[in-house]
């Protein structure tokens, strides 16, 4: 009998795992109720909760979708392991771990894949960003991102200037009426440190101009060099937060299984 008791005292669920568990996923279910919370209000602002064919009308990238579909999953996910973590429930530890695991391998085969297939990767990226220069104007949260992409990384279109004659408003053809033909965004100009207040005509006519008089007023490098550029020059900055993200996952992984396994432990002893 005595040693029946000392058996069933022995198998216990640790408070540690439990709580450290259930404080890990309700940050990341806070921080994905926030994203959610974020993208729904950008899509209300633009009309499209009102009108939801007009998700697809859009011709490039929303960038909405990051927050929709990242905060989805971090909401299902936190919700899921604060729930199995506070209630011992096994069922939602289990789909946490193994949910958890999927997104980890899906992150190292992507790694793996763009490591190995670089020039694939590259025209992709090409092909992203020249697609989405031609919607520039359709979308303002889309144009926000481009103009901080071409501000950060002091580039202009995916190769080039020349990428701005896609779109219908900065293209040279004799029948653009914009003010804006043969142009570039104010966020290819280079800035002047005496100017408080951004010009956002600087990029008028500027292509008209030959190469070498363009490289006074904007930035003639694309894109796509420039990302590949500052990737190189922050290597182990950029490896050091996908290491860290991972092992945040492995150690989410981690509790969880040892939680369901103290569980599992207890419920055999009844």
């Amino acid at each position: 009998m005595s040693r029946k008791h000392h058996h069933l005292k022995g198998a216990e669920v640790s408070c540690c795992v439990k709580y450290a568990l259930f404080g890990f996923n309700i940050i990341f279910w806070l921080l994905g109720a926030a994203f959610l919370a974020i993208g729904l209000w950008a899509w209300a602002e633009k009309g499209v909760l009102s009108n939801l064919s007009s998700i697809t009308d859009l011709g490039g990238f929303d960038p909405v979708w990051l927050f929709i579909v990242v905060g989805g999953v971090m909401f299902v996910l936190g919700f899921a392991g604060c729930i199995g973590a506070l209630r011992e429930n096994t069922s939602l530890l289990k789909f946490f771990s193994v949910f958890l695991g999927l997104i980890f391998f899906l992150e190292l085969t992507a790694g793996i894949l763009a490591f190995v297939f670089k020039d694939w990767i590259k025209d992709q990226l090409n092909f992203f960003i020249n697609n989405n220069v031609k919607a520039y104007r359709d979308d303002i949260d889309l144009q926000n991102l481009i103009d901080f992409a071409q501000e950060y990384w002091s580039c202009c279109g995916a190769h080039g200037p020349d990428d701005w004659n896609q779109n219908i408003y900065f293209n040279c053809t004799e029948l653009n009426p914009s003010r804006e033909r043969c142009g570039v965004p104010f966020s290819c100009c280079v800035k002047d440190p005496a100017e408080d207040v951004i010009n956002t005509q600087c990029g008028y006519d500027v292509r008209l101009q030959l190469e070498l008089d363009r490289q006074k007023y904007i930035s003639t490098k694309g894109c796509v060099g420039q990302f590949e550029k500052w990737l190189q020059d922050n290597l182990i900055i950029v490896a050091g937060i996908f290491v860290g993200i991972a092992l945040l996952q492995i150690f989410g992984i981690c509790l969880a299984q040892n939680l369901v396994s103290d569980v599992k432990a207890v419920k055999a002893n009844w």
